[in-house]
């Protein structure tokens, strides 16, 4: 294009966009770690914050700009942001592996904080909303299934927490010897199955109900009694007890 015809404005943004190679440049008030200790954290975008972990930007783009294209690559949804994978952060030019790593350990660890509840770990689970409160987290994120089992005292309070397989997509994969020799390992008298579905399917599938009520007469042999078996997904929970099938825990 003829020099002639250009665009002053188009040719003003070129130049800005070529002197912007680093955030010390900026006033000190608009730098994301300035405001971040001036400001505090809630006048803080997600931009900024993302902006702070990447550290420094690369040639012609700073930290700012790295973070607001990760963030138009997930529709600038963080949740979606958390369930990248290292190789997928690192397809954006100036994200190598170093700031991909730093990124996906940060929101780890906001994944596992939002685990800890005030809730009592040893308080009573009376109902499915509460262990679908309490325990939504450890699935969070996971684009594959992963099956649990959660084990109780007579009085219905957690003693222990078990990753017992993980499988692929459509399939998680449960040993029920191993579930039955974690329950008598720690003397439950009751437990509670749970497992996610990524797909956001509910709906348990055959394979599902075949295992519930196998696990429910097995751990019986033991005198433990399976309370409820929970499918979790980002749209909420399905509760073999809540549901048509209280008869495959053998209620």
């Amino acid at each position: 294009m003829d020099s002639e015809n250009s665009n002053p404005a188009d040719a003003l943004t070129n130049r800005e966009s070529e002197q912007r190679y680093t955030l010390k440049d900026w006033a000190p008030d608009d730098r994301p770690r300035e405001r971040f200790v001036n400001r505090g954290r809630e006048a803080m975008s997600d931009a900024e914050l993302l902006a702070i972990i990447i550290g420094q930007g690369c040639r012609n783009y700073t930290a700012i700009d790295l973070a607001r294209e990760l963030l138009n690559r997930c529709d600038q949804q963080i949740v979606r942001l958390g369930r990248m994978e290292i190789q997928e952060l690192q397809h954006i030019k100036g994200i190598g592996q170093a700031k991909a790593v730093s990124i996906a350990a940060a929101l780890e660890l906001g994944r596992r904080r939002r685990e800890i509840t005030p809730t009592p770990i040893g308080a009573a689970l009376n109902n499915s909303h509460e262990i679908y409160a309490r325990y939504r987290h450890r699935f969070d994120d996971l684009q594959h299934e992963e099956f649990r089992i959660l084990l109780l005292n007579r009085a219905l309070r957690p003693i222990a927490d078990r990753s017992i397989g993980v499988g692929g997509l459509h399939q998680a994969v449960a040993d029920a010897s191993k579930i039955l020799r974690e329950a008598i390992i720690h003397r439950a008298s009751s437990m509670i199955l749970m497992h996610n579905h990524p797909s956001g399917n509910l709906e348990p599938s055959e394979a599902d109900r075949v295992l519930t009520e196998r696990i429910s007469k097995s751990a019986s042999l033991f005198g433990c009694h399976l309370v409820d078996h929970l499918i979790f997904s980002d749209r909420g929970y399905y509760s073999f007890a809540d549901q048509t099938e209280p008869s495959l825990l053998g209620l």
